[in-house]
């Protein structure tokens, strides 16, 4: 019987990194065009997603969401401990008056109505159909080791219910209407002199616009700043969560490596000098832990008033740092008379993530536009927790959780990097970092021989831990392979017993 296998070459696809269309949305083209076409007869088996990412030189997660797509319309069907195979019956074949017609050529997208309604999902649109295409936000099943997870058993519960009852006993008029679309006056300025006072910000409260956190600040900023095709520069490695926004907006995706000071200006500058956007966590950068050298911030913000960009400073964990003195916000150096820096921040990692709170800080020629966006698109925040955590802040409660949280979080970054010196010595090389809520913990040469970081994951999920895998936060292929251990959320003594767990799965 012949093999019915198919290698890349066969596919021969081809991704277009300078396309201004995301990469799983290329695939996902690729392949069921070549489904269509015949190239690939029913019943015929595809590449696994982790050797096809491998062979393309693109994360996992760019296969996996083209392969989730085509299995939910119909082209894929996935049989467990087999792979994933070409359907025997296509969608367009059910929905054909003559669906037993042999297979043609793939009909073009551009060749009338029909065409462009069979090549997406009924009724979306197609900046509906990037954001159905990204992959859903993971569910962490344990706390050793979900990075980004801070310590919720110790958050002071009792006073912020005392706060919350004390606003809404007996709530005032005002906060029973509709509010502000900038946020509530109090809290707006509660977050600009903790800002100015221990982050170095120059900010007036006007600047300040309340949002329900990163992503949706995010999500703003590229509504009001951003046209579909405008180039805007994100690290690679980077955090993932904030691309979504930037695909809906239509913007141009321009990864740019990280070295030792941070983002490569001479890259963006070489590959997309009239970028519109740069995307930077110069404080902490994620997932690597650098922070931004004095001399690359000036350089970012020289670039950005020679291009007449914009700069957004996500500072998603300033309020964690162990060794040295506070870092101020790239914000604070940018003195000009027309900032060119938007900063954001949240309170999920600093609080609780159910939350949802997060702010802006805009320049001040953007005050009136963004505000006006912010009530256009969504009316106002929610009233609820907002007096609540303005009084947390300016009565001192948010000051103090975040001291306790950096002696407890210290420590417990000494205990994983102790016990991964016991116990994965050979086998995971991890250095201490001076902030965050997690550590980069990387292969060694003989572990990345055995195996790939995601298959390490898969292992670690199966033994009931929560890592992440350094590749799958890379615009294509990872320069190194590795781990990211978060240790906020676990205990001492948890820690090593999760350590000697994880070393029983690398070791096998």
């Amino acid at each position: 019987m012949a093999d019915r296998r198919l290698s890349t070459p066969l596919l021969a696809l081809d991704l277009d990194r300078t396309s201004k269309v995301p990469l799983h949305r290329q695939l996902y083209d690729q392949i069921r065009e070549a489904v269509l076409a015949g190239h690939l007869p029913p019943g015929a088996r595809l590449p696994s997603s982790r050797t096809l990412a491998s062979e393309l030189g693109c994360s996992r997660n760019t296969a996996v969401t083209a392969f989730d797509q085509l299995l939910s319309e119909g082209y894929l069907a996935g049989q467990v401990g087999s792979g994933t195979y070409i359907s025997h019956v296509l969608p367009e074949e059910l929905l054909s008056l003559s669906g037993s017609q042999r297979r043609g050529p793939a009909p073009r997208e551009d060749v009338g109505p029909s065409a462009r309604t069979r090549s997406r999902r009924r009724g979306l649109s197609k900046r509906g159909e990037v954001l159905a295409a990204f992959p859903r936000g993971r569910r962490i099943a344990t706390r050793a080791f979900a990075p980004g997870l801070p310590e919720l058993d110790l958050f002071p519960f009792d006073v912020w219910a005392r706060l919350l009852g004390r606003v809404w006993r007996r709530p005032p008029e005002s906060l029973k209407r509709h509010g502000d679309p900038a946020g509530y006056e109090p809290l707006r300025r509660a977050i600009a002199d903790y800002l100015r006072s221990a982050r170095g910000l120059i900010c007036d409260w006007r600047q300040i616009l309340i949002t329900s956190g990163a992503q949706q600040g995010l999500d703003l900023v590229a509504r009001t700043l951003l046209d579909p095709g405008d180039p805007v520069w994100f690290e690679n490695p980077g955090y993932s969560g904030l691309r979504g926004p930037l695909f809906a907006a239509g913007a141009e995706a321009v990864p740019l490596p990280v070295d030792a000071e941070g983002i490569s200006v001479a890259a963006g500058r070489e590959r997309a000098p009239d970028a519109r956007m740069a995307i930077v966590a110069p404080s902490h950068q994620y997932p690597l832990g650098v922070t931004m050298s004095l001399a690359r911030r000036l350089e970012l913000l020289a670039w950005a008033r020679e291009a007449d960009a914009w700069i957004l400073e996500d500072d998603y964990d300033s309020e964690y740092r162990y060794a040295g003195r506070p870092l101020s916000a790239l914000q604070s150096l940018d003195e000009a008379d027309n900032g060119r820096v938007v900063y954001l921040g949240s309170f999920s990692k600093v609080m609780f993530p159910s939350l949802r709170l997060g702010y802006l800080v805009v320049p001040e020629d953007l005050i009136e536009p963004m505000g006006r966006a912010r009530g256009t698109l969504d009316d106002h925040p929610t009233a609820i927790t907002q007096p609540a955590l303005a009084a947390f802040i300016a009565e001192g409660h948010f000051a103090a959780h975040v001291r306790r949280m950096r002696v407890l979080y210290a420590a417990r970054q000494s205990v994983l990097l102790e016990e991964i010196g016991r116990e994965l010595a050979g086998l995971l090389e991890a250095q201490p970092d001076e902030a965050g809520l997690h550590i980069v913990a990387y292969f060694s040469a003989a572990l990345a021989r055995r195996m790939s970081d995601q298959e390490a994951t898969d292992r670690a999920a199966a033994a009931g831990l929560s890592v992440s895998p350094l590749s799958g936060y890379y615009d294509g292929a990872a320069e190194r392979q590795g781990l990211m251990l978060g240790y906020a959320a676990v205990p001492e003594d948890e820690i090593r017993l999760a350590v000697r767990k994880l070393a029983g799965v690398l070791s096998r």
